[in-house]
């Protein structure tokens, strides 16, 4: 502290008093100069008054010794160091023996007393010259010269003074800067530390002398979020570049490590060879740009049969594969551990649970023993792969709502951010979870939770609220427990702008020639498509059923509609996914054989994993796409599918319960149990002009765009740099003062 104070108070009240000081003293000498030169002036015309009347008998008489006597008595004064009498043709008559060399008579005489300064050999000389009225005839004056040397030795000891003065002052008041620091900053830090901590003032009384502190730095703080927000929201073009910057400058280059259970590249093992696949996944598509923007390192579940082949000693191998920009680190997990963390209480447990898609969740005893003893494995590679004390983390999806506890444990001083990737539960909903305690109190261990839009954040807020003894503060959507600040914040997820998948494809004319030569259809038909993977919440029946509702109206289409689903298989272990699988296949066998023929069928159904570079060319090659999930954080192929249309061409329907409804709205918005509603929109978006079609189209591609993943990563990251700001304050506080309350006096 009182380092901080010198450095900070100390060394410019030095410097300022050294300035004054250096500008002071020439002031102050030219000020004495002038002051003596006065007395001088004055000295030496009181001199002549007093000699005048004796000199003139003198002079009448020319006695020359006399005139010497009379002007060695005047000299006799060690100030005035000659005096001589001078006549008007610059000839000195009469001179003491004091006379010096560089002062001689003038040539004319003076008609009235004069004052100059000559430089003597020695020092500085006063030289008066005064004319004699009585002998104004003969034109003779008196000249006296004073030595000024005594003036330089008077400044010297001034100067001596004036800086000592100013010295022994500046000493004085820093050493009243330390002592008020010490003795009046040091409680108000304290009571700083508090505040940034989320404990509120020392009591809380309303009274304490750092209240109007603390209000303007809370202020300040504020103001900071607010301006990373517009720089987040304001931001003209968010780019890899731009994401990277921001790592750099406000993050101070901070390690980023992304937790997630699904791994961005799985290696399988094809025949003799080992492939490489991309998942068919959101959160992959979202996060791995961000990652390979920032050379992060990324921790994810070895799911792949070929996985532990290509990992070197640490489980780790450098990906992309043909690209290496970031480090994949592998946990493994047995089959038993994997069921029940993973298929038990992730997939039949929280997954129903977070989604209202009607389907039972199960919690069993078992499955939540698996799924704590992985994510205490998770949080241990975390703790490996950290390079310091203090990492940004990036926990991500409802597979690891335990991790940010589980990982404040081993790092205290991590910047832990959770997104959550899927919708939020009302309080009621949530409340079936026997565990929802456990849950929510290691979730609020992050300093960020991440949902999708507000809605969820409100009903988290409201789990909390019920379930949980803390303080909420909704305003700022806060949530404190003990010391610890948790925000809760709303950052609608994105896709890469451009995507890297769109790179060399062919036109959108190519690309629906070969789709339609994949699958042996004609030129005229019209295509739609649905991408997804196989789950239940995707809302694939129902979309078959409103398929078949239009072919039944408008019985016009059939032989010129063909629908091609891309349902990529998920979670086949569980029994409602694979009842899915079956109804759904069913479903698409009944409209085949009621509105198909022998060369004709309306639905094609491609139920195997497609990677991005082909689906982005059956994106391109078809007139519509048809998102119509029934519960949904956000759904990413909705955006995909427009990032896609270069051509400015195709039409979206999108259910309004997926979260990319609230950005997209000139998609055709449909409610998914709405089975007629969905077809009548299918129906308008076969016949649409395409005036209407590019118009829409080109204003979605706008905000998808604008609202890209490195936007969606560049908030959160800008957040989290704040959030990291004010920890470093508090802790550089606690390092330099000891935290003692006042009012444990």
């Amino acid at each position: 502290m009182l380092k901080h104070v010198l450095w900070k108070f100390g060394i410019p009240l030095l410097l300022a008093l050294g300035g004054v000081t250096y500008f002071a003293i020439p002031f102050a000498e030219r000020l004495l100069t002038e002051w003596f030169q006065a007395d001088i002036d004055m000295r030496a015309q009181l001199v002549f008054n007093s000699i005048e009347e004796g000199l003139e008998p003198l002079l009448a008489s020319h006695s020359e010794p006399q005139i010497r006597r009379y002007l060695a008595r005047i000299t006799s004064d060690r100030r005035l160091v000659a005096a001589f009498v001078c006549a008007g043709n610059g000839k000195a008559l009469y001179r003491s023996d004091g006379a010096v060399e560089e002062v001689g008579c003038p040539a004319a005489a003076p008609q009235s007393a004069t004052f100059d300064l000559v430089q003597g050999a020695q020092s500085l000389l006063h030289v008066a010259r005064f004319p004699m009225a009585k002998f104004a005839a003969q034109n003779y004056s008196v000249t006296l010269v004073h030595d000024l040397g005594f003036i330089d030795r008077r400044q010297s000891r001034a100067r001596d003074y004036l800086v000592g003065f100013l010295a022994l002052s500046g000493a004085v008041v820093l050493l009243l800067c330390m002592l008020v620091a010490w003795v009046v900053l040091r409680g108000w830090v304290v009571a700083l530390v508090r505040d940034i901590r989320g404990l509120g003032l020392l009591g809380a009384e309303a009274t304490h002398p750092a209240q109007g502190v603390l209000s303007q730095v809370r202020q300040v703080l504020r103001e900071i979020e607010d301006t990373h927000r517009l720089e987040a929201d304001f931001r003209e073009n968010w780019t890899p570049e731009a994401l990277q910057q921001v790592v750099r400058v406000h993050l101070e280059n901070a390690q980023l490590i992304v937790v997630s259970n699904r791994e961005p590249y799985v290696h399988k093992r094809i025949g003799d060879e080992v492939q490489v696949q991309y998942p068919a996944s959101g959160m992959v598509t979202a996060l791995e740009p961000v990652v390979r923007a920032c050379a992060g390192v990324w921790i994810a579940h070895g799911s792949g049969d070929a996985d532990r082949d290509v990992v070197d000693l640490h489980d780790r191998v450098r990906v992309p594969p043909q690209d290496p920009r970031y480090s994949l680190r592998r946990v493994w997990m047995s089959e038993t551990e994997e069921q029940g963390y993973y298929y038990g209480f992730s997939n039949e447990g929280l997954w129903p649970l977070c989604h209202l898609a009607y389907v039972r969740p199960t919690f069993r005893s078992a499955d939540w023993h698996h799924y704590r003893t992985v994510s205490e494995r998770f949080a241990d590679a975390v703790r490996k792969e950290a390079r310091s004390d203090r990492p940004l983390v990036l926990v991500q999806d409802y597979h690891f709502s335990l991790l940010p506890g589980l990982i404040r444990a081993r790092l205290p001083e991590a910047t832990i951010a959770l997104f959550w990737h899927i919708p939020w539960p009302n309080p009621e909903t949530f409340g079936i979870c026997p565990w929802r305690s456990e849950i929510l109190q290691s979730m609020l261990q992050a300093d960020i939770l991440g949902f999708h839009t507000r809605y969820h954040c409100q009903n988290f807020l409201s789990a909390v609220d019920r379930y949980i003894e803390s303080h909420i503060d909704r305003e700022h959507s806060t949530v404190t427990t003990g010391e610890h600040v948790c925000s809760v914040t709303a950052y609608p997820i994105s896709i890469e702008w451009p995507p890297q998948w769109l790179a060399g494809q062919p036109p959108v004319a190519d690309c629906r020639s070969l789709i339609l030569k994949r699958f042996g259809l004609r030129p005229d038909v019209k295509l739609g498509i649905g991408v997804e993977r196989w789950d239940y919440t995707k809302g694939i029946i129902d979309r078959m059923l409103a398929l078949e509702r239009l072919l039944e109206a408008e019985p016009q289409w059939r032989g010129k509609l063909v629908f091609i689903q891309v349902a990529a298989p998920s979670r086949s272990k569980l029994p409602v996914y694979q009842d899915l699988q079956r109804s759904t296949a069913e479903a698409i066998e009944r409209v085949n054989r009621r509105f198909g023929t022998a060369d004709y069928q309306p639905i094609l159904l491609a139920g195997e994993h497609w990677n991005p570079d082909r689906v982005y060319t059956l994106y391109r090659a078809c007139d519509f796409c048809v998102v119509n999930s029934l519960h949904d954080g956000m759904n990413l192929v909705a955006k995909e599918f427009v990032a896609a249309r270069d051509d400015d061409d195709g039409v979206l329907v999108l259910s309004t319960f997926a979260g990319a409804s609230r950005e997209l709205v000139e998609a055709l918005i449909i409610n998914p149990f709405d089975v007629d509603g969905t077809a009548q929109a299918i129906s308008h978006a076969l016949v649409m002009s395409r005036d209407e079609r590019r118009e829409r189209m080109r204003l979605m591609r706008q905000t998808v765009r604008y609202n890209n993943v490195f936007r969606w990563a560049g908030r959160m990251l800008l957040d989290a740099a704040r959030i990291r700001q004010s920890q470093k304050l508090a802790r550089l506080s606690v390092q330099q003062l000891p935290l003692r309350s006042s009012g444990g006096r």
